[in-house]
């Protein structure tokens, strides 16, 4: 048994009842955060465009924000529904860390950003359903569950 496989295994026999209702949260959240984006497209890449950060081009850009929106789109349906939760969640982590590192902090490091106070909380619980998993009350576990034929 690999060390993947035992925390894959200690997170889904370890797994509270009430997280299952932070992770159907959390994945409405992203996916709202998905439809602002690709809501604002054109303002998001004035804004990336604006900052610089990475360098990219009109055209790199605005892929870019279109990968990002849809990723959280199809992230948050599948984190919401517990169905391949830790893959949804780990593409979900680098955009997060884009999000705390480049886009967030560059604002400031201040109580007033909660734009980052959130991109962080938000990160944290994505990395906490990494190792635990999606719960019982998720569609994961009822495939698990039902006996095949």
């Amino acid at each position: 048994m690999t060390v993947i496989q035992r925390i894959e295994h200690w997170g889904d026999v370890h797994h509270a009842k009430w997280l299952d209702v932070i992770r159907i949260v959390l994945g409405i959240l992203i996916f709202f955060k998905g439809i602002a984006i690709v809501s604002n497209t054109a303002v998001l890449q004035d804004l990336l465009l604006q900052n610089n950060v990475f360098g990219f081009s009109g055209m790199m850009a605005s892929v870019a924000i279109h990968i990002v929106g849809f990723v959280h789109l199809v992230g948050g349906i599948l984190i919401t529904l517990g169905l391949l939760t830790r893959f949804a969640v780990v593409i979900q982590i680098p955009i997060l860390l884009c999000a705390v590192f480049f886009v967030n902090l560059s604002r400031g490091f201040s109580m007033l950003n909660s734009e980052l106070w959130l991109s962080i909380i938000v990160l944290l619980l994505l990395v906490l359903f990494w190792v635990i998993g999606s719960g019982p009350f998720s569609v994961d576990h009822q495939m698990k569950r039902k006996p095949r034929r």
